[in-house]
């Protein structure tokens, strides 16, 4: 009970510092003089602020440093609990919004996942659409990761919440001595490259808030967008271009781009092993998907095939979401591969889902010596990855999340196929969701959106993408009797 009590007075000093994100739509409200919406943002800005304040003051005696347990409870609680907060503005600006796909649309900005069930982007609120994309930035890097900086200074340490919401397997690699410049650091680096991506697409020939919307989208791999069409509304190859390089920085560890800029050196890249891979598979895969559709007749020529196919692949395999064309009417091979591709090639300290490339290498290289093993039962064989030794647990551990990954994924996808849903768009609503990449395929393609789905389809897809955003462990362990072991 005690430790219950330790979480929610942290999460209510959490949702104090989440009320301070209501600033962005407020401030976009008053430009666009959307007087209304001004007030129904300030409303759901006081709500949040004051249940953070009732939560923080009714358990201050219970204020303590945060263990390992706490850690988790509280990513998991601060992962449910605010995207329920942030349902406030939707709910008071859009009519007829139910609750459940409210927190459909606030969970997939805030697990950038990029997943909709809104119709009529084009004409929605500005501050609205504004407010759909804050998400997806605040989510891209991690809330988690931005109140590690600030819990310090509320006399609450970070670090085992740290070590419980990064993901990736090398989460113990530190940039720098303490946790706090750490997560200061990567946020940094987070708003430098956001405001590169922000000018880039205003001189591209995007208007302000499209050009902030897509540019937040992009860096925290979200994928909403402020129109229908997604980046298709534009058809402009310049547009295009400029996202699949943030798409491919913003699917990279940002710890590699904080020592790129601290040591003024682009030599980091290549000695980063996982980035090499992450971005040699997907280029590869740009062409041979492009020859693929060529082949097939889809495009009349190879370099419309390629522009096509590159940005529709990377933006799916870094598990952004956006899309410029229907590919869910290309030749299934593609789509398919494009979803696989969102499982495996996002690099760990990114912002994207899925497994993750270094787990990918780690499967890949245990395959390898479980060959030699069988041929020489004696040898002493070490794994490497970048010239260091990987410690078999962590192999161990990477293998327990492999098996935890797609028994959720089956689990999951049996689950909406047996509420009616035909295989196609359950199996790729379930990998889209666990990805955190946005459109499936079939009834929840590009074209389409998750809100043909019913109440229980849409929540079978919310729970996906916490699962996926918080990398089946950190959420599954809540479940073992051992954990609830004193």
């Amino acid at each position: 009970m005690k430790r219950t009590l330790t979480v929610i007075h942290a999460l209510g000093l959490l949702l104090v510092v989440f009320s301070l994100a209501y600033l962005m739509p407020v401030i976009s409200a008053l430009i666009y003089g959307e007087s209304s919406v001004l007030w129904d943002f300030l409303l759901a800005m006081v709500w949040t602020f004051a249940s953070g304040v009732l939560m923080w003051i009714a358990t201050r005696r219970y204020k303590g440093e945060l263990s390992i347990r706490h850690g988790y409870l509280l990513v998991v609680g601060m992962w449910t609990a605010m995207p329920a907060f942030a349902t406030l503005p939707l709910l008071l600006v859009i009519d007829g919004l139910s609750f459940t796909d409210a927190y459909f649309e606030t969970m997939s900005g805030l697990s950038t996942t990029g997943a909709t069930v809104l119709v009529g982007l084009d004409k929605l609120s500005p501050s609205i659409n504004l407010w759909r994309h804050e998400l997806n930035w605040l989510g891209g890097m991690g809330i988690i990761v931005l109140a590690v900086a600030i819990l310090p200074l509320l006399g609450i340490g970070g670090r085992q919440l740290f070590k419980a919401e990064t993901p990736g397997p090398m989460k113990d690699s530190a940039l720098t001595p303490r946790i706090t410049e750490t997560a200061r650091n990567l946020w940094l680096v987070y708003c430098m490259i956001t405001l590169a991506c922000i000018v880039l697409l205003k001189l591209a020939g995007m208007n302000w808030l499209d050009s902030i919307c897509h540019a937040f989208a992009a860096m925290g791999l979200g994928g909403f967008s402020t129109h229908d069409a997604s980046v298709g509304y534009f058809n402009s190859p310049l547009i295009e271009f400029i996202l699949i390089v943030f798409m491919l920085l913003a699917a990279m560890n940002f710890a590699t781009h904080f020592l790129a800029v601290r040591g003024r050196t682009l030599r980091v890249y290549w000695q980063d092993s996982e980035g090499r891979a992450t971005v040699g598979v997907i280029v590869a895969s740009c062409f041979g998907v492009a020859y693929f559709l060529w082949w097939q007749g889809v495009y009349p020529d190879y370099l419309t095939a390629l522009r096509h196919a590159s940005f529709n692949l990377i933006s799916l395999a870094t598990d952004c979401g956006f899309a410029s064309v229907d590919f869910n009417q290309w030749p299934i091979f593609a789509p398919m591969w494009m979803l696989f591709l969102s499982s495996v090639t996002a690099s760990s300290g990114s912002t994207g889902g899925g497994i993750k490339m270094v787990r990918t290498i780690i499967l890949f290289k245990q395959a390898g010596r479980e060959f030699i093993k069988l041929l020489h039962p004696s040898a002493i064989n070490p794994m490497k990855i970048g010239g260091s030794v990987v410690p078999n647990n962590i192999v161990f551990a990477v293998l327990g999340f492999i098996f935890l990954y797609f028994m959720t994924v089956a689990t999951l996808t049996f689950v909406l196929l047996i509420s009616g849903l035909d295989f196609i768009s359950a199996f790729s609503a379930i990998i889209a969701c666990i990805n955190n990449a946005g459109p499936g395929l079939g009834a929840v393609g590009p074209a389409s959106n998750f809100s043909v789905l019913t109440d229980f389809q849409t929540w079978v897809c919310t729970l996906a993408m916490l699962v996926g955003r918080l990398e089946i462990f950190t959420f599954l362990i809540l479940f073992t009797p051992r954990f609830w072991q004193r």
